[in-house]
């Protein structure tokens, strides 16, 4: 028997070169054919030696748009989740779950829409108190989330009653509770077409973003639909309320970004709605009767005021031309606004886009819904890059 045959897997067969270099077969055939390799490339006539090509290093990864710290989502679009009575279903329901979903999802800021849930939701079904808020503080840390903002309560009164003055500053105290920089509102600052009423908006919103930062590090914002961005009535002959009837061309929430203090009134961006304005306010009847066309640019728009644009809502639209807003509402990434070109338009990344969808809940055949598009919206959103 022929030890060395026996295990030619392990030791080479025949040859006392094998032996005695203790290769293997396999190592051996390799070493041999390299050599015989080399010679046919060395004796080629003509032909230098040369090493083989070496891969070009790989492009460095892109850099986010948006940078996974500052990617949030505000609780209005899972609204549902929040509602559901968790005893019920076993899907995420009740702000504590509803933090843990979405923070699974990669999100790192929320910005609240209220603080109520389902009564039978661990805390009850409203949160809004010292108490509650240090409840969603705590659930919030223990998914490493961040609240960002809160489409809260503002005073309706000016000037202002002690009651709503009050309640404004509970308002602040618990927004400090929960570590926000911001808190806001979803209504604009005066649903008036005319001057003069943008005017006391102005001077009250000057005094409540003075209250709200001197509480503490709260900025004060106000979020805006696509009706603020339609034309100021400013000028031209008056009506018989003594009211003016045409307008200068200024649009009303321009306006009062210009008579209000930067230090005191910032302002959220709903990104869908401003292409709403963008397609419906294309004129306006100028001092002189004429007819004058300008449409809307909304990034031009923040570029002018970037640092007073800390937040945004980045709500994605498909156009439909057949419905009166020119878009119908679609998860993020997947509608026609031109969302790369926006955020490469900004000069810094220190704005806070808020993922929002109004008709993301489900039904019944698809009650997880809104989460679902959430995670969706989260991807398209991450996979924003510089180039």
């Amino acid at each position: 028997m022929n030890f060395f045959h026996a295990q030619d897997d392990d030791q080479v067969e025949g040859g006392a070169l094998g032996r005695k270099l203790g290769l293997t077969r396999r190592r051996l055939f390799a070493a041999t054919t390299g050599m015989v390799a080399a010679a046919a490339v060395t004796a080629l006539p003509g032909r230098a030696w040369a090493a083989s090509p070496v891969a070009p290093p790989a492009a460095p990864p892109a850099t986010p748009l948006i940078r996974d710290s500052k990617r949030g989502i505000i609780l209005y679009t899972v609204r549902d989740a929040i509602s559901r009575d968790p005893s019920t279903t076993p899907l995420p329901s009740g702000f504590k779950a509803v933090f843990k979903a979405l923070s699974d999802i990669g999100y790192e800021r929320i910005e609240f829409a209220g603080f109520t849930q389902h009564a039978n939701a661990e805390g009850g079904p409203n949160l809004e108190s010292v108490a509650g808020a240090t409840l969603l503080r705590k659930w919030l840390d223990d998914n490493g989330l961040r609240a960002e903002g809160n489409h809260g309560f503002i005073p309706g009164s000016w000037p202002l009653t002690q009651a709503d003055l009050d309640r404004f500053k509970t308002t602040l105290e618990i927004s400090n509770i929960l570590g926000m920089d911001h808190m806001g509102t979803g209504n604009d600052p005066t649903n008036s077409n005319y001057k003069a009423d943008w005017d006391i908006a102005a001077a009250k919103w000057n005094t409540l973003g003075e209250i709200a930062r001197n509480s503490g590090y709260v900025k004060l914002y106000t979020h805006n639909h696509d009706v603020a961005y339609s034309f100021l009535l400013d000028s031209g002959p008056l009506d018989a309320q003594g009211r003016p009837t045409r307008s200068s061309g200024i649009r009303k929430l321009e306006y009062f970004l210009g008579i209000t203090d930067p230090k005191f009134v910032n302002l959220e961006l709903d990104i869908y709605w401003a292409h709403v304005a963008q397609y419906r306010y294309r004129t306006y009847t100028a001092p002189d009767g004429s007819v004058q066309t300008n449409i809307f640019n909304p990034l031009a728009l923040v570029q002018a005021h970037e640092g007073r644009y800390p937040l945004f809502h980045a709500k994605d639209g498909k156009i439909n031309t057949a419905t009166s807003n020119g878009y119908d509402m679609v998860p993020f990434g997947t509608g026609d606004i031109d969302y790369t070109t926006f955020f490469r338009g900004l000069i810094s990344q220190h704005h806070y886009p808020m993922y929002e969808q109004d008709t993301a809940p489900g039904n019944a055949a698809n009650p997880n819904q809104s989460l679902q598009f959430a995670e969706l919206s989260y991807n398209n959103m991450a996979a924003l890059t510089t180039a």
